[in-house]
């Protein structure tokens, strides 16, 4: 066959160019829409100012008691954390590739380094507590507590486990493609085995370590679900975060100066992965060298490697455990009553259902950006700028957490098309997680012979064609790892798309923040199990997948057969997904408009939603409506940033935060329905449940502990109480200003400052960000003694549980939480108005028997419920006031 001339082969080359270009431009449009410009309308937060210079808000954060501790907590825990990671992911990794151990024992490392990533981090906190806590499984076995699990300790425990698996693969695909036979080479040369090791394992592997290092930092670095489970007063940078953007009163252009500070890291890390760059290896050719015999080095591997993930495993045992005891742990029997609850749950199917389409369409989308990006940086020979462009990118999607992405998209996409889409969910999560499999895909490219698309290309190849026929089957196996970890880690996020799911766009991790809330750990558990199910599940389709393409290879000896049915097979999978995905969104779309279903959301707890479904259902609404719920601070901070465009059409929300989102947005209609209330109320709102606080106990754990029963506030300040106390912080919670208005309207503020400062003093690392954060630690044993909602107590009581409540000499004060139907003129749903007033005149009689206090003309507080010592503050409840209020907190934390 005649031979095209050379100008025709050297025209194919320089359209391969125009291809790679193409790719380029595709990669950077995405991030520039969906990373640059959210992140930069955060920019714009920070410098936006009413009154003074564009750099108030820079002052005002820096000026922060405890800003600059913060930061030295973050760098030094994420720091140490990641030094750590990476030795064990190189050990576990070196274990694999380079020892004799048995074959068994290496499957066991390859996926017991990787079982964590199966599970939402949201649990991660939860299962050290209820391992190394006061009432843990570990300290129950062994009869002690080894170590404080609040603080640097229990982060740094968290944080190794959460970053090990993302490092250990990077390393260890990397160390796939080193070429063994350097080592005999060593060998023979005379080198002692320290030189060896420098020069044929470890050199090869330090842009891959120094790559690892900074991923696991910036994991850790940015990470909040384990700081606000086991963090205590360990501050980081992370907590900041979340009080400023999610606090009880989100400040958006604070949160968003802390997120710019955090984003600094990024400059100095950029500078060094490009410094290492100089230290990749690249080989033409992987020989097969047998390890030679060591038996002292096996051993130490294979002790140290079971060691690792034995621990691991152990840690979360919990998660098996606990959701078949009926009250851990102190009714140690068998029961599958949690785990019936959650599978009877009627939106649980169709929960489960999104977060499947969303997992698949992320990996698809995902392993397609990510494989071309490397392709980019890693076979092409475009300019240092166009790569070094692409690894900033991969860089900075480590930078940003996943909330401050949430955010800006909640700030960006709010009124567009794209918001409470599935769309919107993908695209985030492509961005989000872009960067590991990223750096495994050039990682696995770089290794391979950089001559492959030259050599056929000048045969007479296009340049698609080499990549499908060559590049392609050799990169299969680490696509297949690829599309893996988009898969998983869509499955479990729970951090950015908390901010932009819907009520129709609900998965499966929301639904975890909702039991979060409510306090439901069991069912946290049992729903982290059907994650870790479905992602085990997912890895084994995926493992056969890659063993048949070996297989297929081995049989055929044709790569071109092979790589043209492989992806003749993901893409009719994919269309099929997208089929599935736009019948199922076109399906439900139809549903809804022949419904004309209600969008409520809802920050109550869960026997006020009971309460409410009942009243709807029992009236003529039922299936006309989809109540989706959220924590406070995660609502307020929808309703503030987006106003009007907010999915919902009605909310039940605390009162203050209606009167703030009134002020700001106008987003709230005058109700038409007429209900008369006690006390005097906006037109745009009716008040729903009373909330009441109160002081409640571990009966058992104050026995044990031979405590005095406190009978005020005052007494809890008592050093007799230290350790033993959980309260919750006002800069995160609404709920500790009931505590702060019983001091400031009992005592003279000297005095208040006082004894806060002394209940701050004995609760240490139990200061907690969540409302429901004191019942929890009481109910677990954690501490004895808490502060927070009364009827939370009540109910644990009421169910056989070692709780009781006192109610505070000081009084019980309380908060109001509301109804509102949302503004949306035109389009304002007019079922929303109607099923208002079903809930107003309808579910009070149920609510009431949860909240007693009175709230309309014509009922009466419930005399047997009713708490000892009613108050109300003699100031109206503001946006303003808790801010005072705060500031007093603040000032009387050590």
């Amino acid at each position: 066959m005649k031979k095209e001339p050379l100008k025709y082969r050297i025209e194919k080359l320089i359209k391969a160019h125009i291809e790679l270009k193409l790719i380029f431009l595709a990669v950077i449009l995405l991030f520039v829409f969906f990373l640059a410009a959210p992140i930069l309308m955060l920019l714009l937060k920070s410098f936006q100012s009413s009154g003074g210079d564009f750099w108030v808000h820079y002052t005002e954060v820096f000026g922060q008691k405890g800003f600059w501790t913060a930061v030295e907590h973050s760098f030094c825990s994420a720091g140490i954390s990641a030094l750590v990671t990476i030795v064990l992911a190189f050990l576990l990794a070196y274990s694999i590739h380079y020892t004799n151990i048995p074959e068994i024992l290496k499957k066991v490392i390859r996926t017991g380094a990787v079982l964590p990533m199966l599970l939402p981090t949201i649990t991660y906190g939860f299962a050290l507590i209820y391992s190394f806590g006061k009432q843990g499984l570990i300290t129950r076995i062994f009869g002690r507590q080894f170590f404080d699990i609040y603080g640097f300790w229990g982060l740094l425990i968290g944080y190794v486990i959460y970053t090990l698996p993302v490092a250990f693969l990077l390393i260890h695909n990397t160390m796939g493609y080193i070429d063994k036979k350097f080592m005999t080479v060593s060998k023979l040369m005379g080198d002692k085995g320290s030189k060896t090791f420098f020069i044929a394992i470890l050199r090869p592997l330090l842009g891959t370590l120094a790559a690892s290092y900074i991923q696991s930092f910036f994991l850790a670095f940015t990470d909040f679900g384990i700081p606000a489970s086991v963090g205590g007063q360990y501050e980081v940078l992370a907590s900041v975060l979340y009080d400023e953007m999610l606090g009880s009163i989100p400040d958006f252009n604070k949160g968003a100066v802390v997120a710019m500070v955090m984003l600094v890291p990024s400059v100095i890390s950029i500078a060094l992965l490009h410094y290492l760059e100089k230290y990749n290896v690249r080989y033409n050719k992987i020989s097969v060298v047998e390890n030679p015999r060591n038996k002292i080095r096996d051993g130490i591997c294979g002790v140290v490697s079971t060691a690792v993930l034995a621990v691991t495993a152990v840690i979360f045992a919990v998660i098996f455990i606990v959701p078949f005891v009926q009250e851990w742990p102190y009714q140690i029997s068998f029961t599958t009553e949690h785990v019936k609850a959650v599978f009877d749950d009627s939106i649980l199917a169709g929960v489960f259902k999104n977060s499947l389409l969303v997992a698949v369409l992320t990996a698809c989308a995902g392993s397609l950006i990510a494989y071309g990006a490397a392709l980019v940086t890693a076979r092409s020979k475009l300019s240092k700028s166009c790569k070094h462009t692409v690894e900033s990118i991969a860089l900075a999607t480590n930078t940003i957490p996943g909330m401050v992405i949430g955010i800006a998209f909640l700030l960006t996409f709010s009124g567009t098309s794209l918001q409470n889409t599935f769309l919107l969910l993908i695209l985030c999560n492509v961005v989000h997680y872009f960067s590991t499999p990223y750096l495994m895909m050039k990682n696995s490219l770089e290794k391979m012979n950089d001559s492959w698309e030259t050599t056929a290309m000048l045969m007479g190849d296009n340049w698609f064609k080499t990549i499908f026929r060559v590049v392609t089957p050799n990169a299969l196996p680490t696509i297949l790892e690829v599309f893996s970890y988009y898969f998983v880690n869509a499955m479990v996020t729970v951090s950015a798309v908390i901010f932009i799911a819907g009520a129709r766009t609900m998965v499966v991790t929301t639904k975890i923040k909702e039991l979060q809330h409510f306090a439901e750990f069991n069912e946290i558990f049992v729903l982290s199990l059907c994650i870790l199910c479905t992602n085990l599940a997912a890895k084994g389709i995926f493992r056969l997948a890659a063993r048949w393409r070996k297989k297929k290879k081995e049989k055929t000896g044709e790569k071109e057969v092979s790589g043209k049915r492989v992806w003749r097979a993901a893409l009719g999978a994919m269309a099929l997904v997208v089929l599935i995905a736009g019948g199922m969104s076109f399906a439900g779309a139809r549903k809804d408009t022949a419904q004309e279903q209600v969008i409520i959301y809802s920050n109550a707890d869960d026997e006020a939603i009971t309460a409410m479904k009942h009243a709807l259902d029992e009236n003529g609404y039922e299936g006309r409506y989809l109540l989706q719920t959220f924590g406070t601070s995660e609502l307020g901070g929808k309703l503030m940033a987006e106003g009007t465009d907010i999915e919902a059409d009605l909310v039940t929300m605390s009162s203050f935060y209606i009167d703030s989102a009134q002020q700001t947005n106008e987003m709230f209609l005058d109700l038409t329905f007429d209900a008369p209330t006690l006390e005097e109320t906006p037109a745009y709102y009716k008040p729903v449940t009373s909330q009441e606080g109160a002081i409640f106990v571990n009966t058992q754990e104050m026995e044990q502990l031979n405590l005095p029963m406190p009978e005020s506030i005052k007494d809890l300040a008592d050093p007799v109480y230290k350790g033993e106390i959980s309260v919750t912080d006002i800069k995160s919670s609404s709920t500790a200003w009931l505590l702060i208005q019983a001091l400031l309207s009992e005592y003279e503020e000297e005095e208040a400052h006082a004894i806060l400062a002394g209940i701050y003093e004995n609760a240490g690392p139990h200061i907690e960000d969540s409302g429901s954060g004191p019942i929890k630690k009481v109910r677990s044993g954690e501490v004895a003694i808490g502060f927070g909602l009364r009827h939370q107590a009540v109910a644990d009581k009421n169910d056989g549980m070692p709780i009781d409540y006192i109610d505070p000499l000081e009084g019980n004060f309380s908060l109001t939480e509301s109804l509102a139907v949302i503004d949306k003129g035109e389009e304002t749903n007019p079922l929303a108005m109607e099923m208002a007033e079903c809930i107003v005149k309808n579910a009070r009689a149920e609510l009431e028997k949860t909240y007693p206090n009175a709230l309309y003309e014509g009922e009466e507080t419930d005399a047997q419920n009713q708490s000892s010592y009613p108050k109300k503050f003699p100031e109206p409840l503001t946006a303003e006031l808790l801010e005072k209020h705060q500031e007093f907190s603040e000032d009387c934390k050590p």
